[in-house]
């Protein structure tokens, strides 16, 4: 049985949710020029526009702050550390993505870490789902975003092999 109170819970949700969205900030710090520069690549056509790229992801630190949430929630009853940790792991990970793309330009490292993101959001997503369904259901979009991310990113770095190194 769940022994959280309720202010627990809702701090717990704001600590989960500022944590994603200080991922998001240190990615965004990055991404300061990233619509410039997005504009400059040669792209495939299925390359999303650059104004979709905001919205995707403040819905999707959303939904990870969450999911992140519903699972500490558990922690009374389940050993949650393994997944939580996971999750902190893929999002460090995630906010380094836009240094090595935007900032470095490094394309065959930023590829190399989207897959490697997209391998941890999977595990993080499995662990998740094991401790609360729902928590693990919330990360599927985050997986499909991450897929895109990585063919896009594989895509630009070879469409680009003089801006992306």
């Amino acid at each position: 049985m769940n022994t959280l109170t309720r202010r627990q819970q809702l701090f717990g949700l704001a600590g989960w949710l500022l944590l994603a969205y200080l991922a998001a900030t240190i990615g965004a710090v990055a991404s300061v020029n990233a619509a410039e520069f997005y504009q400059t690549l040669q792209q495939p056509s299925w390359a999303p526009p650059a104004g979709a790229f905001g919205p995707v992801w403040t819905t999707l630190y959303a939904l990870m702050g969450i999911a992140a949430w519903l699972v500490w929630r558990e922690k009374s009853v389940r050993n949650v550390q393994p997944a939580l940790t996971l999750f902190v792991v893929q999002l460090a990970l995630n906010a380094l993505w836009s240094w090595l793309y935007f900032v470095w330009h490094l394309g065959a490292i930023a590829f190399a870490g989207t897959v490697v993101l997209w391998l941890l959001i999977l595990v993080t997503l499995i662990a998740f789902w094991r401790v609360r369904p729902l928590a693990g259901a919330l990360l599927v979009p985050y997986l499909a975003w991450v897929t895109l991310a990585t063919a896009l990113t594989w895509s630009t770095w070879h469409l680009n092999p003089q801006l992306l190194g």
